[in-house]
């Protein structure tokens, strides 16, 4: 008899347990689904460069390296959602020519965001907050954790490969820079001249992203992709016979 009730209470404990989990997983996809249109909305009129569409590249290579990395359920949802929201003030960026830093800004606003759109959790806001403001390049506030570093692998390896040569370009066609120059030309030239050639983007600073990766996964992604890059522009030389 006394069996029979433990098992009983084992087995109600067990559905309260599937039920709680269930809740939580319905509550983090509204809460997912929600800051996506929210990431959509702000970026909607963005740049090719740093649309929604590299915001959800950024997302997918962050799932790719949370594939490798060790996680909890915790570090995998502030990921994702760091992710969606990194760019969000790129358009004050933008607005005031490079005078705001869009990952400081950003930073300070994702954690209001999330607490607009109903998430209660002040750890996670916290999180995601700070993933955000230390996810940029040439940012001073280096990324310290799991989450920070994976959102900062994430945006970097859309900035290299395949994907990073088309954004190279896209920003020197939108600025009026040359096809493409000499090394002597490219290292000697200003940022936003006629010389800021997408090679000059590789020389400066593409080509040394690799080795500036923070988790093995995205070191072992960014390899491959930096040695495509290279032989792309060892090709580019060539035909333009610019070395």
């Amino acid at each position: 008899m006394q069996q029979l009730k433990r098992q009983e209470i084992t087995e109600k404990l067990s559905c309260l347990f599937l039920l709680e989990q269930t809740m939580r997983i319905s509550e983090e996809k509204i809460l997912f689904d929600a800051v996506r249109s929210k990431a959509e909305e702000i970026l909607g009129d963005a740049p090719g460069c740093h649309d929604f569409a590299h915001t959800l590249r950024v997302l997918k290579n962050a799932e790719r390296i949370l594939a490798g990395e060790q996680h909890t359920d915790f570090e995998g949802l502030a990921v994702r959602l760091a992710a969606l929201l990194h760019d969000i003030a790129r358009p004050e960026e933008m607005k005031s020519n490079g005078g705001i830093c869009h990952a400081e800004q950003g930073g300070l606003k994702a954690p209001a965001l999330l607490r607009e759109l109903g998430c209660r959790d002040e750890a996670l806001i916290e999180s995601v907050g700070k993933a955000v403001a230390r996810h940029r390049y040439r940012g001073k506030n280096a990324p310290q954790n799991l989450i920070e570093k994976i959102v900062y692998d994430a945006d970097k390896l859309d900035s290299i490969g395949a994907v990073g040569v088309g954004r190279a370009f896209h920003f020197a066609g939108r600025i009026g820079a040359k096809l493409h120059n000499t090394s002597e030309a490219a290292l000697n030239s200003e940022a936003y001249s006629e010389e800021d050639s997408a090679y000059r983007e590789y020389l400066v600073k593409l080509r040394s992203v690799p080795e500036r990766m923070l988790t093995v996964t995205g070191r072992k992604l960014a390899e491959d992709r930096s040695a495509f890059m290279h032989e792309f522009f060892r090709r580019m030389n060539e035909e333009c016979d610019s070395e």
